[in-house]
């Protein structure tokens, strides 16, 4: 008995202190793809059909981060806040087109300065010039020109423009130039890899070995999806979720116009593609980043590196399947800002462990820094939750989620949007439209179908919230919206002439 007591103490304190002793420095893979929704795994068993055998073995041997949202849920923004740990109101890159301060710092600088050998592969898309050069803190570089493309991509490669032919797949090609960089690090030095997918942003291609993988598959739909009484006949496959109180009076209008746009179920791409293809599609160019995943883990594994090595996936926002009739991100519902995060750290976390702690992206850069010694620079707004990688869970500060996404000129359906989640209550607020505003009770209402906004009964909580949101904002710098000077749109004749 006393032997089996001991070897438990030992165990839990191989998962509670692992930097102790003389282990060598944390080396860190992050892994970020784009567009991937929060349920969008195979081991979440939301999605019949799906496989995602990376994803869930990370799940497996690591832990699932169930609470994990994004502070902005659009490319550019998103990005620049897990690099800066800073809300987009700080850093001021509010959108796609936002010019990249000069005086933004990255963590990575401070990886580098602390010894650590660093690379970064893929999606850049930050800045308004959408460059593939260089970017500081970072040793070596490949990247591509905005979105990029998902076949024959042209790779900027430490400054060296080269272009791929023979259907090469940037996915595929990604991963393949991070596992070489990775042989060639050097075993004295700590290393971070940031590899950064462009799956699964639309427009959807999958890798040709996994085209029509999910042809047959069910195609499920959000009880949200159908929002008025006439929507009835619009089922686009099945409805697996519980029906709600729906709230018919109170939908946005801007939510009820955007159904029939771009970003709608009912003219989604200007009518490019249906919504069962989308759906399909979209699953099938995510197991190219899964792949991914599983060469990653095997690389750590096959080369000893278990103990000493974390491997983080995230998405950099969450993507909507028909929720509230809409596909697309930007918004504030629960599958826009709300991203999968998974952590495999065998040397640190324990296996099959589910962290319920709210966590965002702004709190990737302080934990990073925490794991190789670095304390939080000031600038900062995110905290570290390296303690609760260890089961550490008492000094953990927040509880609570606050949101933000600034009107584009190219995607003008969606309003200026702020608002604050908590583990029951979500508060939608909107600037600058004749709108009206949003308050759901997320545990009994987890599709956001019942608008509270009117109930007297919720009265006190709506206005709580509200408060809440904007001391937040007044803390931190967020009550001036950062204007920023927008691009002409070409090819569209709405904007044709304008300046």
């Amino acid at each position: 008995m006393r032997v089996l007591l001991l070897l438990l103490l030992v165990t839990v304190a191989k998962w509670a202190f692992p930097q102790t002793g003389k282990q060598k420095p944390m080396n860190i893979i992050f892994i970020l793809a784009d567009d991937h929704r929060y349920d969008a795994m195979g081991f979440m068993n939301r999605m019949p059909g799906l496989q995602t055998p990376g994803m869930d073995r990370m799940a497996r041997e690591g832990m699932h981060i169930k609470n994990a949202f994004v502070s902005t849920a659009l490319c550019s923004p998103s990005r620049a806040s897990i690099l800066t740990g800073q809300y987009a109101h700080t850093h001021t890159v509010v959108d796609n087109n936002s010019p990249l301060p000069a005086n933004l710092r990255f963590f990575p600088q401070y990886l580098q300065q602390k010894g650590y050998q660093t690379a970064f592969l893929g999606k850049w898309h930050i800045g308004a010039t959408n460059s593939d050069n260089p970017q500081p803190g970072f040793d070596y570089w490949i990247s591509f020109r905005d979105q990029g493309v998902y076949y024959n991509p042209v790779f900027n490669i430490n400054g060296k423009a080269v272009k791929f032919t023979d259907s090469a797949y940037t996915t595929d090609l990604l991963t393949d130039y991070a596992i070489s960089w990775l042989d060639k690090t050097s075993k004295s030095k700590p290393f971070f890899l940031y590899l950064s997918h462009k799956g699964v942003h639309a427009e959807f291609y999958p890798a040709k070995r996994h085209k029509n993988k999910y042809a047959g598959i069910p195609v499920v739909c959000p009880p949200s999806m159908y929002l008025t009484v006439t929507d009835s006949s619009k089922v686009f496959g099945t409805v697996t979720a519980p029906q709600t109180k729906v709230n018919y009076r109170d939908i946005p209008q801007w939510v009820r116009n955007q159904r029939y746009s771009w970003h709608g179920v009912d003219y989604m791409y200007h009518g490019t593609i249906v919504f069962d293809d989308f759906y399909r599609r979209y699953l099938e160019t995510l197991q190219a980043v899964d792949d991914s995943i599983e060469k990653v883990l095997e690389w750590v594994k096959e080369n000893g590196q278990e103990q000493n090595t974390m491997v983080v996936y995230m998405g950099d926002n969450g993507f909507s399947f028909g929720e509230h009739g809409l596909i697309d991100k930007r918004h504030a519902y629960e599958e826009s800002m709300r991203v999968p995060m998974l952590v495999w750290a065998p040397g640190m976390v324990k296996p099959s462990s589910v962290l319920e702690q709210v966590i965002m992206n702004v709190d990737i850069a302080p934990t990073f820094l925490q794991l190789a010694g670095v304390d939080k620079p000031s600038q900062m707004q995110g905290y570290s939750f390296a303690g609760l990688l260890k089961e550490q869970t008492t000094a953990w500060q927040r509880n609570k989620v606050f949101y933000e996404y600034y009107w584009e000129q190219a995607f003008p359906q969606t309003p200026t949007t702020f608002a604050v989640r908590t583990d029951q209550y979500k508060y939608i607020y909107y600037n600058g439209v004749w709108d009206i505003n949003e308050l759901y009770d997320l545990k009994n209402d987890p599709y956001e179908m019942n608008n509270l906004i009117r109930d007297t009964a919720y009265r006190k909580t709506g206005l709580l919230l509200k408060t809440e949101l904007f001391d937040w904002l007044d803390k931190t710098g967020g009550l001036q919206i950062p204007l920023k000077k927008a691009a002409p749109i070409k090819g569209d004749n709405l904007y044709r002439g304008t300046y």
